[in-house]
């Protein structure tokens, strides 16, 4: 009788990680990054109909990379909680919070059971808040802006002025930590994206390979995301050429 092959848990979640990271490298990178008015989001994408970023409520964004099918099961799976929640309690009660605990949740049951693969995805879930960067500190509580960054395990970050998720992260991260300005205008945030993205493996980038959206908080009554066709994102790149 032959002996089970034994792989130890320790040896196990190592080779599951870098199993769903290798998945998720292979992608070009996500950005999420704040400006005066909210929170962009930019992705390198060069499909028009498979978005990388979409909608989950009035005020959620959501950024994925890695598997299409497993990040836009996610997404469907973030608006039904979305609205069950907005149903039973009140619409104000859906929070970027509780959606990343809920994706926390997902993401680290699956990568912790040994029968199933990983999810090869990384996920952002961003808010905007009420109030711009020059008075939230002030104002705090609900009226920041939050990012959240979660990952392929179920660990999440609480992300300061931006978030980048997917590809090669490294070069993207240090351009945006010595430029990116968080109080700057639209146009300033998504040329320094953009230069990031550049600099991080994809120099031939332009208007028509990228997907860009923002959380608008001036936006009025409530819906605050809007998603940016190729003549806006040129022309918001043309002011700062």
């Amino acid at each position: 009788m032959s002996m089970p092959f034994y792989i130890s848990p320790d040896q196990m979640m190592k080779d599951r990680a870098e199993f769903a990271r290798k998945g998720i490298a292979r992608g070009r990178s996500a950005i999420t990054a704040r400006y005066h008015d909210g929170i962009v989001f930019l992705a390198g994408n060069p499909s028009h109909t498979l978005h990388k970023v979409s909608e989950i409520h009035d005020r959620i964004g959501f950024a994925a990379v890695g598997r299409y099918h497993e990040f836009e099961n996610l997404r469907v799976a973030g608006i039904r909680y979305a609205d069950l929640r907005g149903y039973a309690y009140d619409r104000a009660d859906v929070s970027a919070r509780a959606l990343a605990n809920s994706y926390a949740q997902l993401l680290g049951t699956a990568f912790s059971a040994g029968a199933e693969k990983p999810y090869e995805v990384e996920l952002v879930v961003a808010e905007v808040g009420d109030a711009d960067p020059d008075t939230a500190v002030a104002q705090g509580g609900d009226h920041a802006d939050r990012l959240y960054r979660i990952n392929f395990d179920g660990s999440v970050s609480d992300e300061g002025p931006f978030a980048v998720i997917g590809g090669h992260p490294g070069a993207v991260q240090d351009v945006l930590r010595t430029r990116l300005d968080p109080t700057a205008p639209l146009a300033m945030v998504v040329s320094t994206a953009m230069d990031a993205l550049r600099r991080g493996g994809s120099p031939e980038l332009g208007p028509a390979d990228v997907e860009v959206a923002v959380l608008d908080r001036t936006r009025i009554p409530s819906g605050k995301f809007v998603r940016l066709d190729v003549a806006q994102v040129a022309g918001l790149l043309g002011k700062e050429s």
